[in-house]
């Protein structure tokens, strides 16, 4: 018999994040598929009765908690110490959580201590002949297995965006508080503060419909024989604006930097997508300027509705990458678009 144990941790609001709730209903859909098995939820953070409750209803028998203000900030020795202590009290044999940044940082850490097994970047979870089985991809996104494991405790992190986020209604949760030790050892990183762009500064939006992704295209010379990179930057920075949507970029244009060509300014390795980048999940994709050949449009495999933007119509969009291509010059359509929603 599995017992399933949820590891999420609480928002400074005192809330879960969305990426959390698509972990609690991962683990509890596998509750539900394999019979016998117990599930529980185990909460980090430095109130975590709202966030119990907000989840009360989510099938799970018993709730674990590690509270107080150490537990607030992420940092890498009160957050293993603190997964361990739950996954302990809990006899956890699978443990689920999302693979974000703060539980990507522990999770291998954790597994070791308990002398289990973990695996990352898990896309889908699921059970054949009674035996969970998850789902990844290897080789640049490029090849997927579906794997199982006989070590226990077995620490799964399920990537964000890879399942639907659990929904129901509010209850009152009783939680069991666990109590771990906390020496000043374990207090030598502080978090000093939070550094974040302005709202409109802000271009990675995993929650956004659309992804915008700006191509090399952008910076090179136009019809005129000459680049128009602040006209550009313009049109990219109001569409995002107007639109919120999510930008993305190709690998090309996120390294001509390093070979002193002029680049718009607001471009990061953070915003590359494709077979060196991330692996986007937004609704719609709009590529814009790049050429649709398979190591950019690899990330593009979990984008629903595809288009793009290209003068050439025999780029690798228009063979079979897209699902609509426009022939077109990305800066008049990007204007046009501009002023449409402009007047929204």
């Amino acid at each position: 018999m599995e017992t399933i144990l949820c590891l999420v941790h609480v928002e400074t609001d005192g809330t879960l994040a969305k990426a959390s709730l698509e972990a609690v209903n991962s683990a509890a859909t596998l509750a539900k598929s394999l019979p016998g098995s117990a599930f529980a939820v185990g909460l980090i953070g430095e109130l975590v009765q709202a966030a119990a409750n907000a989840i009360a209803t989510c099938g799970a028998a018993k709730f674990y908690a590690v509270s107080g203000a150490d537990f607030a900030s992420p940092r890498y020795a009160t957050d293993a110490a603190a997964a361990e202590a739950i996954c302990r009290a809990a006899n956890a044999t699978l443990i689920i959580a999302s693979g974000g940044s703060r539980w990507a940082r522990v999770g291998a850490g954790v597994a070791q201590r308990l002398k289990g097994r973990a695996d990352t970047h898990v896309t889908a979870i699921s059970v054949e002949n009674g035996a969970p089985r998850i789902s990844r991809w290897y080789y640049r996104q490029r090849i997927e297995t579906i794997l199982s494991r006989a070590q226990r405790p077995w620490l799964i992190l399920t990537d964000p965006g890879s399942a639907a986020a659990w929904s129901g209604a509010t209850g009152t949760a009783t939680v069991e508080s666990v109590k771990v030790a906390i020496t000043d050892a374990n207090r030598r990183t502080t978090v000093t503060g939070i550094r974040a762009p302005a709202a409109d500064a802000q271009t990675i939006r995993p929650e956004a419909e659309v992804l915008f992704v700006a191509g090399a295209g952008w910076t090179k010379k136009q019809a005129n024989g000459q680049p128009r990179l602040k006209e550009a930057e313009t049109l990219i920075l109001d569409f995002l604006k107007q639109s919120r949507a999510s930008l993305g970029s190709s690998k090309s244009l996120v390294d001509i930097s390093g070979e002193g060509q002029a680049v718009l300014s607001f471009l990061t390795h953070l915003n590359q997508i494709g077979q060196t980048g991330s692996t986007p999940r937004h609704a719609k994709g709009l590529a814009t300027c790049c050429h649709g050949e398979e190591p950019h449009s690899v990330g593009w495999r979990f984008i629903n509705e595809r288009r793009a933007i290209n003068l050439d119509a025999n780029c690798g969009w228009a063979r079979g990458k897209a699902d609509i291509l426009y022939v077109a010059d990305a800066f008049a359509v990007m204007a046009k678009v501009n002023a449409l929603l402009a007047t929204r």
